[in-house]
């Protein structure tokens, strides 16, 4: 019979980082044998970013829990979309995205995407900046 887990505090797992962002999942496929959903809380520190990447096999939705930035998108990552506490934010496969901290403040990030393991690929605008 399926078992409700609870993933406390002192066990959640430090996941691979991206840039500068750090990821700290709570429902993961090692921590809990999920298959077809992953859940975490993503930090960037003021004045810093993830790297630029794309998630090849997911879609992500973000909650911004705190702190200010903007997410760069678009085929040169030109593209600043701004974002604050409360937003949410949907990232489809394949789209160039890179979270940048450009406040004061920690910000601090909500993670979810709809496969236990991302396929992800850092990602150079065309132009080649």
């Amino acid at each position: 019979m399926p078992e409700v887990r609870i993933i406390h505090p002192n066990e959640r797992e430090t996941e691979v980082s991206s840039g500068e962002m750090t990821r700290i999942a709570g429902v993961s496929e090692s921590l809990t044998g999920a298959t077809g959903i992953h859940l975490a809380i993503a930090s960037i520190q003021p004045g810093c970013s993830s790297g630029a990447h794309v998630h090849l096999n997911c879609e992500s939705a973000l909650l911004v829990l705190r702190g200010h930035g903007k997410f760069m998108v678009g085929e040169n990552l030109d593209q600043a979309i701004e974002f604050g506490p409360g937003d949410y934010l949907f990232v489809p496969p394949d789209a160039p995205h890179q979270p940048v901290n450009d406040g004061d403040e920690v910000v601090e990030l909500v993670v979810a995407r709809n496969t236990p393991v991302e396929i992800v690929r850092d990602y150079s605008p065309k132009g080649g900046a």
